[in-house]
């Protein structure tokens, strides 16, 4: 299983994708909305039929994001990607 720090580089930040808002893998699927989903309990399996980009990894990092906010910690950072 990958570390944290690797789930975090699938979460990206650009200001001309969505604003700046962190989404996944440039896919222009924003973190918000996964966590969104993930919150009003829709399946895993289903998010990733709904959005056949998506992989599991993706919604692990959106997860492991999260988690690094509410702790605070260093790995909390967005990476920015310049196109």
């Amino acid at each position: 299983m990958a570390s944290n720090q690797e789930f975090l580089r699938r979460i990206t930040a650009r200001p001309d994708v969505f604003g700046g808002k962190p989404v996944v893998r440039d896919l222009r699927i924003s973190l918000e909305l996964v966590l969104s989903l993930l919150a009003q309990g829709v399946a895993p399996e289903d998010i990733l039929d709904d959005y056949p980009g998506l992989e599991q990894d993706d919604l692990l990092a959106c997860t492991a994001h999260a988690h690094a906010v509410t702790a605070g910690g260093p790995s909390a950072t967005v990476h920015s990607r310049i196109v």
